[in-house]
């Protein structure tokens, strides 16, 4: 969109303390198979260490899918407030376009009517 402002980025301080969070919930529930034992050691922990870095994937993937969910009540909750798909788009660094198609529906074109007095024949 000429003119209008790139959207505010994460400053990286941000994303590293978003990242090492959900790393440590990651460990928590899945540890990390590089902590654990190595493939060289033997079949039964190279099979350990393939299972923990599958949970650990599978985990990660659910907290992709929240954060999705997240994003949609966010975007739900600014249609609402009044934004249109041009700022929710730019909320999240895509094309108004991009945000109709990941929100059909979210904002509607028909607006309550506006009341205009009609001129009154005397």
């Amino acid at each position: 969109m000429p003119g209008s402002a790139p959207p505010p980025q994460l400053s990286q301080e941000t994303v590293a303390l978003v990242t090492q969070m959900v790393d440590e919930l990651a460990r928590r529930l899945a540890p990390d198979p590089r902590a654990v034992a190595s493939q060289a050691e033997s079949p039964d922990a190279a099979h350990q260490s393939r299972s923990r870095a599958l949970e650990r994937l599978r985990l990660l993937t659910g907290v992709k899918q929240a954060v999705r969910q997240l994003e949609d009540q966010a975007a739900r909750t600014a249609a609402a407030g009044g934004a249109g798909y041009p700022e929710i788009g730019r909320a999240i660094s895509i094309s108004r376009q991009g945000a109709r198609r990941r929100w059909p529906g979210l904002i509607t074109a028909s607006a309550p009517p506006v009341h205009r007095p009609t001129p009154r024949s005397s």
